[in-house]
């Protein structure tokens, strides 16, 4: 009798363990899937200057709204410099007013520091904003520049989101915002310097079906469209023409140039489109945006990718 009660014993003592493993290994499994409220993903994007995160996320970013995810673009300078003909307060005024229009066409939220055009620095003081900033939104994914870029501020604007990696998650660091339990996902915008090494995508999305949305939103930006974007530099303005037929002519200009870049980028990484979409979908794929992973952030898994970004569809 007392053989089959210590019998019995064993066996509820054996499936409780296994019960206990089972699900510790469902919690394991569990905490490297995002979870946000209402289980909808939470995005921050980097950018230099009151343009750079609509220029490269700008597509993706209207993709995830449209699923109702959370976007925030940052501008890490005010653009107070970036005008042939303004500078200082009134263009930081003008340029933080067209970012929010765009946002608005995008369905997404935005913000620019008050950091000076060209004088962004990797400080202590930066890095602790970067931080509050990731905690603030609550971040599941990070998006910013690589530190290799021609523009000191695209490298800094890397290296800080870089330094901000891990230290998210540091209760002690910043204990004014609470911390992340997790570390979020960070990855690099795309760009087309080699050295010391090339832009590597993991991630390739096709942004067809956004493109003219994101042509609406970068028309928002005028500021560049008569200066930079008409002429390749800061010594003149091309004012955007006020007759009907001549505005739209410009209109078209600037969403072409932008499409033609988007084609390329589609081009440059084909062989990834077709991994993530398939051999039909990833050939028909006109214009994307691409994105690589940022060692220093959480390494997502194959699955994960898709979960972040869910914009895949089954293979063909």
């Amino acid at each position: 009798m007392k053989t089959k009660i210590l019998g019995s014993v064993i066996l509820v003592l054996a499936a409780a363990t296994l019960i206990f493993v089972l699900c510790d290994y469902s919690l394991s499994a569990a905490q490297n899937v995002p979870v946000s409220e209402e289980g909808k993903l939470r995005i921050l994007v980097f950018g230099a200057h009151p343009d750079d995160c609509e220029i490269r996320a700008g597509g993706v970013a209207a993709m995830w709204a449209a699923q109702g995810h959370k976007v925030k673009f940052v501008s890490t300078t005010n653009g107070d410099i970036g005008h042939a003909t303004m500078a200082g307060g009134p263009l930081a005024k003008r340029r933080t007013e067209e970012v929010k229009n765009a946002a608005k066409v995008l369905g997404i939220e935005t913000e620019v520091l008050d950091i000076h055009d060209g004088e962004l620095m990797p400080t202590l003081e930066n890095r602790k904003t970067f931080v509050r900033l990731i905690r603030q939104w609550k971040a599941d994914i990070v998006i910013g520049h690589r530190p290799n870029d021609y523009h000191p501020d695209h490298r800094y604007t890397g290296i800080l989101m870089q330094d901000a990696a891990f230290m998210v998650t540091v209760a002690h660091f910043c204990p004014d915002v609470p911390q992340i339990a997790k570390n979020p996902v960070f990855l690099y915008l795309v760009d087309n310097f080699q050295k010391p090494q090339p832009f590597e995508p993991d991630v390739v999305v096709g942004i067809d079906d956004v493109l003219e949305k994101k042509a609406n939103a970068l028309w928002c930006i005028e500021s560049q469209i008569e200066s930079l974007w008409a002429t390749g530099n800061f010594e003149k303005v091309v004012p955007v023409p006020q007759e009907p037929a001549a505005h739209e002519q410009r209109r078209q200009e600037v969403s072409k140039r932008f499409a033609a870049r988007d084609q390329a980028t589609a081009n440059k990484f084909r062989a990834k489109l077709i991994e993530l979409y398939g051999q039909e979908k990833g050939q028909k794929i006109g214009h994307a945006e691409a994105f690589e992973l940022c060692e220093y952030g959480r390494r997502p898994s194959p699955d994960e990718i898709k979960q972040l970004f869910p914009f895949f569809a089954s293979k063909d």
